[in-house]
C-alpha cells in the first residue's frame, strides 16, 4: 500500500476514534431520557404554611357553602383549611331549603356570582321551596387545590357534653365520621373520643391530629379535666366571640389554664406537653364585625417542607408551629438549652415579647374556689400566682431566652401594638404564642 494512502487511512481512523470517545463523553453528560424532573422540589429548608383548622360551613351552622369559604380563605393568603362541621364529614348527597324562612338568598346569589348557574345545581322542593345541593369535599377540591399553594384537609368537630358540658373536639385528617362516645365524666369524655381519632388513625394507616376545642364554652372543661395522656392539642385561642377566651372573675382565661395544664402535667403527673391551638371556628360570612363569628381572626403557622395533610399532622405532632393572631415569625427555634425567634416587623409596629414560665420549685398545690354563699365551684382551680408568671421581657426582633434547667417549661408571647383588624374582643391588638420548650 502506497505511503500516502497508509497515512490518509491512519488520519481518518484516529479522526473516527476521537469522534467516538467525544460521543460517548457527550452521551454520559447528556440526561437520561428514562429520567424525569420530578413533580415539586424539596424547600431548602423547612417552610411555614398558614392555616386553619376550625370552619364551619352549611353542612353544618356555618351560613355560606364551603367552596365560598375554601375560596375566602385561599385568596386571603392561606395554604390550608379543615372544613370541621359538626359531626359530619362534606360527603354524600345533601340538599338545603332556600326560603324566606333560611335567609340564604344572600349565600346562593354570591355563590352563583362566584361560581356560575351551571356549578350552582338547584331544585324545587315543592311550590314554594327551592333546594341547591351543597357539593362533597371530593367534588369540589379539585377546583380550589394547588399543590405547593392550597390544600384542604378533611376533618369533623366531634360535639358531644358530659352532663351539662359541652366536650367538642376537631379531628383532622379523617377518612370516616367519628360518632361522639360517652365518658363517665369530662376527662373520660374526651379521652374516648381522642381513642377513636387513633383507632381510626391505625385502621387507616394515615397521620391525624386531634385537640380539644374552646374549654371556656360555656365553661364546659377544667383544667383538671386535661390531665390525661391521651390529650395534645387545645384552643387556648378560637375566635367565636361566645367562647370567653379571657375568662371572667371565676373563671381563668384559656391562656392561664393552658399554664396550669402544663405544670401539673409536666410537674406532678409526668405527662407530656399540651400545645396550644390558635383557630378561627368561624361560622359567618357575609356580614363582618365584633360579635359575628368571622373567618380570620385567629391560626397556625407550620413549619414543613411539604405541603400536605401527613406532612402538617407530623409537624404539628412534633410542636413544630405556633399561633397568632396577625403577628409573623420568621422561624421559631426550641431546645433544651433556648427558646428563639425573629419577628418579621411591620413599619410603624412595635412589639414585646414576654418569656412565660413556671419553675420547678413552684408549688402546684391548690384550693378549690368558693362562691359568696360558701359553695365550692365546678370551675379550675386556683393556684399559686408563679404558675405560668413573666421571667423575662425583650423588645427586640430577635428575643431568646436561655433555659437554666429550673424551670418545668417556658414559652413565648409576642404581643404587638398593632389593633387587630377584625377583633374577637374591642381593643384587641395582634399577638403571637411559641410553643412551650422543656429543659
Amino acid at each position: 500500500m502506497p505511503k500516502r494512502l497508509r497515512t490518509l487511512l491512519a488520519a481518518l481512523l484516529s479522526i473516527a476514534c476521537v469522534s467516538l470517545v467525544v460521543g460517548w463523553q457527550l452521551a454520559g453528560s447528556q440526561p437520561n431520557p428514562a429520567k424525569t424532573e420530578p413533580l415539586f422540589k424539596v424547600a431548602a429548608g423547612p417552610t411555614y404554611w398558614k392555616g386553619n383548622l376550625h370552619t364551619h360551613s352549611l353542612w353544618s351552622d356555618g351560613n355560606d357553602f364551603p367552596e365560598m369559604i375554601a375560596d375566602w380563605y385561599k385568596s386571603h393568603g392561606y395554604h390550608f383549611l379543615t372544613l370541621s362541621d359538626h359531626n359530619v364529614l362534606s360527603e354524600g348527597e345533601r340538599w338545603i331549603d332556600v326560603n324566606a324562612k333560611t335567609n340564604r338568598d344572600v349565600a346562593v346569589k354570591k355563590y352563583v356570582d362566584r361560581f356560575g348557574s351551571a356549578w350552582v345545581e338547584r331544585r324545587m322542593k315543592d311550590a314554594k321551596t327551592e333546594q341547591v345541593r351543597l357539593k362533597p369535599l371530593a367534588e369540589f377540591r379539585s377546583m380550589l387545590e394547588e399543590a405547593g399553594k392550597f390544600l384542604l384537609i378533611p376533618g369533623e368537630e366531634i360535639t358531644h357534653r358530659y352532663a351539662k358540658n359541652p366536650v367538642h373536639m376537631n379531628a383532622i385528617n379523617l377518612r370516616d365520621v367519628i360518632l361522639p362516645a360517652d365518658g363517665k365524666s369530662v376527662s373520660e369524655t374526651i379521652v374516648v373520643n381522642l381513642r377513636a381519632v387513633r383507632e381510626q388513625q391505625k385502621k387507616k394507616g394515615l397521620r391525624t391530629i386531634a385537640f380539644l376545642n374552646h374549654p371556656n364554652f360555656v365553661w364546659g372543661v377544667k383544667a383538671e379535666d386535661m390531665l390525661t395522656e391521651e390529650l395534645r392539642f387545645f384552643e387556648i385561642f378560637n375566635g367565636h366571640p361566645i367562647v370567653k377566651n379571657y375568662g371572667d372573675a371565676t373563671h381563668v382565661s384559656c391562656e392561664k389554664m393552658w399554664d396550669i395544664v402544663l405544670a401539673l402535667r409536666l410537674g406532678k403527673e409526668k405527662l407530656p406537653i399540651v400545645y396550644g391551638m390558635v383557630t378561627d371556628d368561624a361560622h359567618e360570612y357575609h356580614s363582618y364585625g365584633i360579635g359575628k363569628t368571622n373567618p380570620g381572626r385567629g391560626w397556625i403557622m407550620v413549619q414543613t417542607p411539604f405541603l400536605t395533610a401527613e406532612s402538617m399532622c407530623k409537624a404539628m405532632d412534633a410542636g413544630d408551629f405556633y399561633g397568632s393572631t396577625g403577628v409573623v415569625l420568621k422561624h421559631v427555634k426550641r431546645s433544651a438549652k433556648e427558646l428563639s425567634f425573629a419577628i418579621l416587623p411591620e413599619e410603624g409596629v412595635k412589639y414585646k415579647t414576654q418569656f412565660i414560665a413556671t419553675m420547678k420549685d413552684t408549688s402546684l398545690a391548690s384550693t378549690p374556689k368558693i362562691d359568696k354563699d360558701g359553695k365550692q365551684l365546678d370551675v379550675t382551680r386556683d393556684y399559686h400566682t408563679d404558675l405560668g408568671k413573666v421571667v423575662a421581657e425583650s423588645d427586640s426582633l430577635e428575643p431568646s431566652y436561655r433555659l437554666t434547667g429550673k424551670e418545668l417549661y417556658v414559652r413565648a408571647k409576642v404581643i404587638s401594638t398593632k389593633l387587630h383588624p377584625n377583633p374577637y374582643q374591642k381593643g384587641d391588638v395582634e399577638v403571637a404564642w411559641t410553643q412551650p420548650a422543656t429543659p
